[in-house]
């Protein structure tokens, strides 16, 4: 099991001198999970393992732009898997299911509390988004959940760009106040 440090350590080992011997250390830790967490996702075992080894090859092509104080090694290299699933439903021209992204990490351990609390967590965002206005609510399905950009969100809706950032601006404002207000 590798610690959060460790894993980031092993990215930057990866970044800086092309460690072969680093990379296979996170291969070995991530593949199994990764794969897990898509197939989470309702996606079948063999694409499962497809995403997860496109998104660990990624990793290693993209550690230059790893930066440790902005992300968990964990968070990063799962929200790249979740990317590449985006990808993959694309590609297969199936519909992406919205609830299933809300969880951009998955769980690093079979921890109970943790498990808990990320169930909670989850079920607690799900119920905010229902609290938005619709128009708050499409501009962040499109951006977090279709991984689209505000200015093709724009083009879309057929707004002006700053009307669309102030919209994505105003619902995860919104969204994190009640967060924390609920942990307190």
């Amino acid at each position: 099991m590798l610690s959060a440090d460790e894993a980031a350590d092993l990215i930057e080992a990866i970044a800086s001198r092309q460690d072969r011997a680093a990379f296979a250390s996170l291969f070995r830790h991530f593949a199994p999970r990764v794969k897990g967490f898509i197939m989470r996702g309702g996606t079948d075992a063999e694409a499962a393992q497809e995403v997860a080894q496109e998104a660990l090859i990624m990793v290693w092509r993209k550690a230059a732009s790893f930066d440790r104080s902005r992300a968990s090694a964990a968070t990063w290299i799962y929200t790249i898997a979740r990317n590449k699933r985006i990808d993959l439903l694309r590609r297969g021209q199936r519909p992406i299911d919205t609830e299933d992204w809300l969880l951009v990490h998955a769980p690093e351990s079979e921890d109970a509390d943790k498990s808990i609390l990320a169930g909670q967590t989850y079920t607690k965002v799900k119920e905010l988004l229902t609290g938005l206005s619709t128009d708050q609510l499409v501009v962040i399905q499109k951006a977090f959940f279709e991984d689209k950009t505000h200015t093709v969100i724009a083009d879309e809706l057929k707004l002006p760009l700053g009307t669309v950032k102030s919209r994505i601006r105003l619902a995860l404002g919104r969204l994190r106040e009640a967060l924390e207000k609920d942990e307190t």
